[in-house]
């Protein structure tokens, strides 16, 4: 068992190593050949740069983040110049200050430093940050696993491409992700009151956090009496957090309704999942469906304890199917996926023994979580004995199941909804029973 327990953490480390290889080497190598044969700028490309610069200017020089002015700035520094609309070349996502406004709260320790020291500072927070979120719900979701599997797990995650481009880009996805593990550990262990303020932080990306937090919302008013707590929590730090921000910008509402509505135009309406596997019309119609249907579960299953497995899975549930109906299909989004991903990795027996299809979500699930880092693997490989043009004109490979992923991730989960509500007690979580191994 314990040679297993090293092949498999050193296999993590292969896959790990070689989709880094192929971030770092072949698909930022391939955009950076075409941004240097089409004319396309390329600046420090940090999606924290412009939610930075808008807090400087917000709390140091009281300049409106939201304003034209500030976003040519904003893009002085993410492409290295203003875009020029007369250039067919030029990206279309203008890079404006699109977040509520009291995203200046969190950064306003860093006014002050440099950017490039931010960026740094930022990055190992935010992979540290991801690194805890494995043990925190393994804790979770009740899985005792080896150190050997704890350690194979944090290496799989940090060298995801999910996980990748987010470090990548300082996305602030994967501090939201951290935020909310921590906020629904701390509701597990009975601290309801510091768990509404983790999870009202959370929402500086309301598409994120608002699912969840409505989950819990509903769960608390299954038993208000004992979890009233988390709801002052959570409205109190919500209204603290809206009156501060109408204090150092009046009407900023208004302001950043506007700059989500530009965003989606010059994204193309910044479809979801479904919307892009489907079309805008059947993605939106499903999209609806699957919220609907997700609230009435959770409002039939309000009172569940919060020590139970049963609350766990309803909140990875949450979680899972936000990413299949985010109004953006970007990977980083994806890192909210990893407590589905553990959830079947740790039910993986359960599910795989069960009926042809649920035996057939389960694989599927295997099968599109795992392409990436079979795909970077063989053109890290390849690299050894092929040109890097050739390697590059591959560079899409290992994101062709991008899509597909959060919906592999949910079906099982939808589907052995009652199977996976079986007390934990009851199955073996003490082996090192990784999913995919």
């Amino acid at each position: 068992m314990a040679s297993r327990g090293k092949f498999a953490l050193l296999l993590a480390l292969l896959l790990a190593g070689s989709m880094w290889f192929y971030v770092q080497r072949v698909l930022i190598g391939r955009q950076q050949a075409d941004a240097a044969r089409l004319g396309i700028p390329r600046g420090n490309l940090s999606d924290l740069y412009p939610r930075w610069l808008g807090a400087r200017e917000l709390l140091r020089d009281h300049r409106d983040p939201y304003s034209a002015a500030v976003t040519r700035e904003i893009q002085s520094g993410y492409y290295g110049r203003p875009l020029d609309p007369a250039r067919p070349n030029d990206p279309k996502d203008e890079q404006r200050f699109a977040y509520p406004v009291y995203v200046v709260f969190l950064l306003a320790p860093t006014v002050g430093l440099s950017f490039p020291v931010v960026q740094i500072g930022f990055w190992w927070l935010l992979a540290l940050l991801t690194a805890a979120s494995v043990p925190v719900w393994l804790r979770i979701l009740q899985w005792r696993a080896s150190l050997n599997t704890m350690m194979t797990l944090v290496v799989l995650t940090l060298g995801s491409f999910p996980v990748l481009q987010g470090l990548k880009l300082q996305q602030l996805s994967l501090l939201v992700a951290g935020l909310i593990a921590g906020g629904v550990l701390l509701l597990v262990n009975g601290y309801g009151f510091a768990a509404g303020i983790l999870l009202a932080l959370a929402t500086i990306k309301p598409q994120l956090a608002l699912p969840v937090c409505g989950w819990l919302l509903i769960w608390a008013l299954g038993d208000w009496h004992r979890r009233q707590s988390f709801v002052w929590g959570f409205a109190g730090t919500m209204a603290a957090l809206l009156a501060a921000s109408e204090y150092v910008l009046p009407g900023w509402v208004g302001r950043f309704r506007e700059a989500i509505s530009a965003y989606r135009e010059y994204n193309g309406g910044a479809g979801s999942v479904v919307d892009v596997l489907l079309t805008p019309g059947w993605g939106k119609a499903l999209g609806a469906l699957i919220v609907l249907a997700l609230a009435v579960v959770c409002w039939r299953h309000r009172r569940v304890s919060n020590e139970s497995i049963s609350f766990a899975q309803l909140t990875v549930l949450v979680l899972t199917a936000t990413v299949v109906v985010v109004p953006k299909a970007a990977p980083y989004n994806q890192v909210m996926l990893l407590a589905g991903v553990l959830l079947v990795a740790q039910r993986w027996q359960l599910l795989s023994a069960g009926n042809r299809a649920l035996h057939l979500c389960a694989w599927v699930c295997a099968l599109a979580v795992g392409w990436p880092w079979v795909a970077a693997l063989g053109l890290a490989l390849a690299s050894f004995v092929l040109p890097a043009e050739s390697v590059q004109k591959a560079s899409a490979l290992p994101l062709y199941s991008s899509l597909v992923i959060p919906v592999a991730v949910l079906l099982p989960l939808v589907y052995g909804f009652r199977m996976l509500a079986k007390p934990v007690s009851l199955l073996d979580v003490g082996k090192p029973n990784l999913a995919f191994r």
